[in-house]
């Protein structure tokens, strides 16, 4: 059950991107850099989710700075201290004309297929480009480190497939021929 100052929020048929989701990895590459499992997601400027995590953050800000909840809202999303981040101001393949949500947990998130089976790393079935619901938990930040509103990645659900982004995915079957070696018909084909 979400707490008071976080809202739960399920994205539908958006774009992974940036995957670590196996394996809890650090975000930056300081020394003692805290390791967590994340991920991006990637959505149109219209997409329904979109006006959902605005209304949600607008109701956090009021929540958690009163009075000064708009002014800060308008401040966070000036300085992209927001979970939800404008694409086209990021040289990633995929990104423009999207706005994305990162969300990040020290807890390894839920994974699983459509069927609601668990997925594996080894399965090779997410991957950046792919498309998933996931599920968010928005939060805000108010402390030495500053103010944010952040996501909490939940949980995250294999949609369909999708390009994979640049160096992602791997071959199917149907990419390859059958080789002499071993004819069309496997070793019956050779009299065995």
């Amino acid at each position: 059950m979400a707490e008071k100052n976080e809202k739960i929020i399920m994205l539908r048929n958006v774009r992974l991107s940036f995957p670590e989701l196996f394996e809890a990895k650090p975000f930056n590459d300081s020394p003692g850099a805290k390791k967590e499992f994340s991920s991006s997601f990637l959505m149109p400027k219209d997409h329904p989710a979109v006006a959902e995590i605005k209304a949600a953050c607008t109701k956090l800000a009021a929540e958690k700075w009163g009075e000064k909840g708009a002014q800060t809202l308008q401040a966070l999303f000036r300085d992209d201290r927001l979970c939800l981040h404008d694409g086209d101001r990021k040289d990633y393949e995929g990104y423009a004309g999207n706005f994305f949500v990162r969300a990040n947990n020290g807890v390894r998130p839920l994974v699983i297929d459509g069927a609601k089976n668990p997925i594996t790393e080894a399965d090779g079935k997410i991957y950046s480009g792919c498309y998933v619901n996931a599920t968010i938990s928005l939060w805000c930040q108010d402390n030495k480190y500053g103010k944010r509103i952040n996501a909490n990645l939940r949980g995250v659900q294999f949609y369909k497939d999708g390009e994979a982004f640049s160096g992602g995915g791997s071959a199917t079957v149907d990419e390859f021929e059958a080789t002499a070696e071993t004819p069309a018909g496997g070793l019956d084909a050779l009299g065995f």
